[in-house]
């Protein structure tokens, strides 16, 4: 069973996970770096805890304490509990949810194990906006896919914005980095993958047509909002594909676009 401590001086140093949260840089640098990751929320805190993570130490607001009591008597880590007015002061922002987690990372697995046992695979390039991370992996949850490959320069999944928007999807996709780009791309075409790299260029095939629910093994290929994917990137593609578009609308939000290819790479679709 955990202890509840109350805290009542912001630069205690048991709160150290949990400082300067709304500072970007910071947190990029030092979550990795420290192995930890934060969760934000009940439903968010909970699922990681179901995907295997680990849990440091949790901070809460007193409102929560009985919401989150059984978390409280199972779990051998600290719990913190702080006045509103005190947590907005550590944290940088107002706390909504009243309840965070300091989680432990888990390693990487490799980008080759990943692929052992996927059939759909989703591939980012330069995927930056932590928003956007979260939405796709939401929706390659939701949708069956089977894993997500970054590039070295996407953004971390497990970043709190990232897995508050993915309301903890993010867990419950494997997930790996490739080494190199666009080489890295070899490995997925020697697992025996199709490469297709969505695009809203009139060259590109209709996704209906290229008909990727039809192929055994499909990686998607999606690139930043704004740039999409960079000619690297395309031209180490097996096929270009787009999404059909009307009245005049060129292309769409990188996260509604994924979505939108994810079901038609799903599986069991109906012809």
């Amino acid at each position: 069973m955990a202890d509840l401590i109350t805290i009542e001086d912001p630069d205690d140093p048991r709160l150290h996970d949990y400082t300067g949260l709304t500072d970007v840089e910071l947190r990029r640098r030092r979550e990795p770096a420290e192995g930890l990751f934060i969760a934000e929320g009940e439903k968010v805190i909970r699922r990681a805890r179901q995907a295997g993570y680990e849990m440091r130490s949790m901070l809460l607001s007193a409102k929560w304490v009985d919401v989150m009591r059984d978390v409280i008597d199972e779990v051998p880590a600290p719990v913190y509990a702080l006045d509103p007015a005190l947590a907005e002061r550590v944290t940088g922002y107002h706390v909504h949810r009243g309840a965070l987690a300091s989680m432990q990372r888990k390693p990487l697995p490799d980008a080759g194990d990943l692929l052992d046992t996927a059939r759909r695979v989703v591939v980012m390039e330069s995927v930056n906006d932590h928003t956007n991370i979260g939405a796709i992996f939401r929706s390659a949850a939701a949708l069956g896919m089977d894993a997500v490959l970054l590039s070295p320069d996407c953004a971390d999944p497990l970043y709190r914005r990232s897995v508050k928007v993915s309301m903890g999807a993010v867990f419950s996709v494997p997930y790996a980095r490739l080494d190199t780009w666009p080489k890295g791309l070899e490995t997925v075409r020697e697992a025996g993958f199709r490469l297709l790299a969505l695009t809203p260029d009139e060259k590109a095939s209709s996704i209906d047509e290229a008909a990727p629910h039809r192929l055994d093994r499909v990686a998607l290929m999606l690139g930043a909002e704004g740039d999409g994917l960079s000619t690297k990137a395309l031209m180490a593609a097996d096929e270009w594909v787009r999404i059909p578009m009307a009245h005049g609308v060129d292309s769409l939000n990188v996260g509604a676009a994924a979505a939108v290819a994810f079901y038609a790479v799903a599986t069991g679709r109906p012809e």
